[in-house]
């Protein structure tokens, strides 16, 4: 029989999705399913979540007997062979306006630890003996310190039948909240120790996880070993380590369904690795999209996402008037922190048709600028595994990025060996620090100058196999291990 897989998130792309964790609850079940096992995804029923399913099933009926959240129904509704979507019915939490953490003034919501509680324990209650599912999961796959209670439940609080597992999509949010909160969640007074729920005096959803669970997944080999030191391990490098023989890093995928520039329909022009004239005419309509001028011989610099100091955009902003002095056009998306959106705003007005900012989100607007952007840059200090730079390869738009994480997984800074051995596809520095990006940057914009050599990097570039075939292989290996070992 297929293993079961229960794989709990607070986000899934396209219905809830602030980041990357949206795509990775809705690409990685997917690939698992394909790969035969049985998946089911456990989200909260956000408002568009219940309005894409409207003849959705209710499957269940929880209630709280020990903390104080209120009663909630799940629902089910198929996604796809062997791929269903459980729906965690709660009006007073989750059918709220903004997203799925705070208001559309951007601060988060006061209840977020029973919010996310009530997700983490109804994960757990379906993992356990007193499941009321058909068939309880073999695996509980949580993500992230949203759903990272559950294990903690499993242990303290239910008789687990699952074996669980963590991936840490980004260690920098721990889920921290105030002791106070133990018995509203439910949980006994003895979870409040250093190997149960406690971190620092306070109560960590996260660290809580990574103590209790069967497993530890983060999604890059790098991050993996990062996340051990104290550099980048947010306080929890110490138990990381204790646990090292029960973490791996996998690599994430991206949707190449959505991102094949061969198939995306939302481009002006489609194009290949065999095929690249394309990638001029997307070029020409980037240049008309946003008002840039049209200069046959002036690389276009594309950046797409957070505006915020963790992706290095105040490292950018440091070379921006450097690298249009040196002939390149600019043009940047994203939202985030107010000075950089105030800041990029500025620049724009020092170089009008040189460099062109739309703060917001526009998917198609991120498809045209991976695929008419010459280099794109991506510069963060640090990056559990990122997403842009495997689009950019993908639409052969070498990227220039700050060798951390998944960053440097997935980019071969282009050298005289790596030329010549055929793994060079894009451009890395090892510091996070303005001249590092500003040297690495010109030395892109010099190779663009060489034909040849740049059309061989965009070629290696999109040879690369970005889909989520292979971390779904290696998930399912670790499932098979871990099922394997419960029922032995």
């Amino acid at each position: 029989m297929a293993i079961a897989i229960l794989f709990a998130s607070s986000e899934i792309e396209p219905w809830a999705k602030t980041g990357g964790l949206g795509d990775v609850s809705s690409a990685l079940p997917r690939a698992l399913a394909s790969q035969g096992m049985e998946v089911r995804i456990l989200v909260p029923g956000y408002p568009a979540v219940l309005d894409a399913f409207p003849r959705r099933k209710v499957v269940a009926t929880v209630s709280d007997q020990i903390g104080a959240m209120p009663a909630a129904t799940v629902s089910l509704a198929p996604l796809g062979r062997r791929l269903d979507l459980l729906m965690l019915e709660c009006p007073p939490y989750f059918e709220r306006a903004g997203n799925p953490y705070g208001d559309a003034a951007g601060n988060d919501w006061s209840d977020n630890a029973l919010r996310f509680g009530l997700l983490s324990k109804v994960a757990a209650l379906f993992a356990s003996a007193q499941s009321p599912l058909d068939r309880p999961p073999e695996i509980l796959h949580c993500n992230d310190w949203q759903t990272a209670l559950a294990p903690a439940y499993l242990r303290f609080c239910f008789d687990p039948v699952a074996r669980s597992v963590i991936t840490i999509h980004n260690l920098a949010f721990r889920g921290l909240f105030g002791r106070g909160l133990l018995v509203p969640l439910g949980l006994p007074e003895h979870a409040f120790t250093f190997d149960g729920v406690e971190f620092h005096g306070s109560l960590s959803f996260l660290k809580a996880g990574l103590q209790c669970c069967d497993w530890i997944t983060t999604v890059s080999p790098t991050y993996r070993q990062e996340i051990c030191t104290p550099a980048h391990g947010w306080g929890l490098d110490g138990l990381l380590r204790y646990r090292g023989e029960r973490l791996s890093g996998i690599l994430n995928g991206i949707n190449t369904a959505e991102w094949n520039p061969a198939r995306d329909s939302l481009l002006p022009a489609r194009f290949s690795r065999d095929r690249l004239g394309g990638k001029l005419d997307n070029r020409r309509a980037l240049e008309a999209e946003v008002g840039l001028a049209a200069i046959t011989d002036s690389p276009i610099i594309g950046m797409v996402g957070r505006l915020t100091a963790q992706k290095g955009v105040d490292l950018v902003l440091e070379n921006v008037d450097a690298l249009i002095g040196h002939g390149v056009r600019m043009v940047v998306l994203g939202t985030g922190e107010p000075r950089f959106e105030a800041a990029w705003r500025d620049v724009t007005l020092r170089h009008p048709g040189r460099v062109a900012v739309r703060i917001g989100f526009d998917n198609r607007l991120a498809h045209l600028i991976e695929a008419g952007a010459d280099i794109f840059l991506m510069p963060s200090r640090f990056e559990p595994c990122g997403l842009n730079q495997m689009y950019s390869l993908a639409y052969g738009t070498p990227p220039v990025v700050h060798a951390t994480g998944g960053l440097a997984d997935t980019v071969v800074d282009c050298t005289a060996r790596s030329l010549a051995d055929g793994t060079a596809n894009g451009f890395s520095f090892g510091t996070p620090s303005a001249p590092a990006l500003l040297a690495t940057t010109l030395r892109a914009i010099d190779t663009w100058r060489d034909r040849a050599t740049w059309h061989r990097l965009q070629r290696n570039g999109m040879a690369g196999d970005f889909s989520w075939t292979h971390a779904a292989r290696q998930y399912g290996a670790l499932y098979g291990r871990l099922a394997s070992a419960s029922r032995g």
